[in-house]
């Protein structure tokens, strides 16, 4: 079984800063890319950021320039940094994982459960 577990979301002001974490546990052979994706309500998810096992990272336009996304790969983390938050980047954010579990030669999706976000005054 794998599981991820995400933390640090809550209730920010318009342009203050917030660090979310991701942790993967469990028969974990090997990960991927890893990510985090967002969805507003009454708005389809989006992907915000994704990291490689290399280091290789893509934004999404909307938070390119003030976000950062990292990850250790010893500990099976992925962390996003979001700064001057907007209250359009409230959203349930969820992290993503490619994972290849021991005994299989192959990888699967796995999601967290989300942690809501919202900036707001």
């Amino acid at each position: 079984q794998v599981q991820l577990v995400e933390s640090g979301g809550g209730l920010v002001q318009p342009g203050g800063s917030l660090r979310l974490s991701c942790a993967a546990s469990g028969s974990i052979r090997t990960i991927n890319a890893m990510g985090w994706y967002r969805q507003a309500s009454g708005k389809q998810r989006e992907l915000v950021a994704t990291i490689t096992s290399g280091g290789t990272t893509y934004y999404a336009d909307s938070v390119k320039g003030r976000s950062t996304i990292s990850r250790d790969n010893a500990k099976n983390t992925v962390d996003l940094q979001m700064l001057s938050l907007k209250p359009e980047d409230t959203a349930v954010y969820s992290c993503n994982a490619n994972i290849a579990q021991y005994g299989s030669t192959w990888f699967q999706n796995f999601w967290g459960q989300g942690t809501q976000v919202t900036v707001s005054s």
